[in-house]
């Protein structure tokens, strides 16, 4: 089977590996280069957390077991570990008590064993819950990226940038391929991985990059503040980044994000300045830069994955959380260009009613 994969970000990439496993021969066509897409500005944090749909959670968590059988060396299984006082609270403890009835892992600890976990946790008021979430992780996506890129190279997949697609046309045998420069390249199945693009390609309703649809990260300088895995708040997010940096963001911060505007240092001086508040040993930190982070955006939910077409040529994936889901979707998506349907993903088909998530917002990305 000939199979164009559109987008060469996390979720192309994985696509593209789980179908050369089964043998498709594999072309990759990415406008820019590997990653240049939201792919690039991800938090990378793995989790099954904040769903309260039942399909999107059993999607998610067989995605974060699918991490772990992976075993890519970009992977940090080292949990994730949350604190909340006051109101916070409530809300932690209703989305303990709903991931705990469905068997996520999932443990409530004292403030000694949290200072075990993380030496370098900032002293909390008397009163301060803490939560481990041990199956947990993050990812380096760039690393991951090339992980997946490289499996797929391995399979025969070939990879070509600098390659503009501009329409897909689904045709009475397989699909074509309408390039910027007039080229057409044709194949048995086009899988459109676009991202943010998607409604540009297809007839998929996405929301437009700005306010409400993206994100802020900022990244410090190396700090000698010991943490090893991702630690949450209602202040800020944080996660080690590499060579002793962290990457921060704050999701009240993000519904002024806008990739059309410069985040400005107002953001990256607010996130640093809350640092303190979450790690010990930040003094003299600085943040070396501060990106807005486009999130694919689907118009009716979080991820829309299936055919587009009633031919069956044209499939179609997008995602807000394409780093978690990246290693699932490779299995099943390329199942499905096989003719195996995916029960986990029959709720989220293009042009379903696709389900929306009433109770928090996923920041897994």
């Amino acid at each position: 089977m000939r199979v164009v994969v559109i987008g060469a970000g996390i979720v192309g990439a994985a696509v593209a590996a789980g179908l050369t496993r089964r043998g498709a021969r594999v072309t990759i066509l990415e406008e820019r280069f590997p990653g240049a897409g939201t792919t690039a500005t991800s938090f990378g944090w793995v989790n099954a957390n904040h769903t309260d749909s039942e399909p999107y959670f059993t999607l998610t968590h067989a995605a974060v077991h699918a991490h772990h059988a992976l075993g890519s060396d970009a992977f940090r299984p080292t949990g994730h570990l949350e604190w909340a006082a006051g109101r916070a609270q409530d809300e932690l403890n209703r989305r303990v008590d709903w991931l705990a009835g469905r068997e996520y892992a999932v443990e409530r600890v004292t403030a000694e064993r949290a200072t075990e976990l993380e030496p370098g946790l900032t002293v909390r008021p008397d009163g301060t819950e803490y939560v481990l979430f041990p199956e947990e992780a993050h990812v380096f996506p760039a690393r991951l990226l090339g992980r997946l890129l490289a499996e797929a190279r391995a399979g025969g997949a070939e990879v070509e940038t600098g390659v503009a697609v501009r329409e897909v046309r689904s045709a009475a045998v397989g699909a074509n391929v309408v390039l910027a420069d007039g080229g057409v390249r044709t194949a048995d199945v086009v899988v459109s991985c676009a991202g943010r693009w998607t409604g540009m390609l297809l007839d998929l309703p996405m929301l437009v990059p700005g306010a409400g649809s993206s994100g802020y990260l900022a990244t410090t300088s190396p700090l000698p503040a010991p943490l090893s895995r991702v630690v949450s708040t209602d202040l800020l997010c944080v996660r080690p980044e590499g060579g002793g940096r962290l990457l921060l963001r704050a999701s009240d911060l993000d519904s002024v994000a806008d990739p059309a505007l410069p985040p400005g240092h107002r953001i990256g001086a607010e996130l640093l300045a809350r640092l303190p508040e979450v790690l010990t040993g930040t003094e003299g930190a600085h943040i070396e830069h501060v990106r807005v982070a486009p999130h694919a955006a689907p118009a009716r939910g979080r991820t829309v994955a299936g055919f587009v077409d009633d031919a069956e040529h044209v499939y179609a994936v997008v995602t807000r959380d394409g780093v978690t889901l990246a290693p699932l979707l490779a299995d099943l998506v390329a199942g499905e260009v096989y003719g195996t349907e995916s029960a986990m993903l029959g709720p989220f088909r293009p042009g379903a009613d696709v389900l929306a998530f009433p109770g928090g917002t996923t920041i897994s990305m």
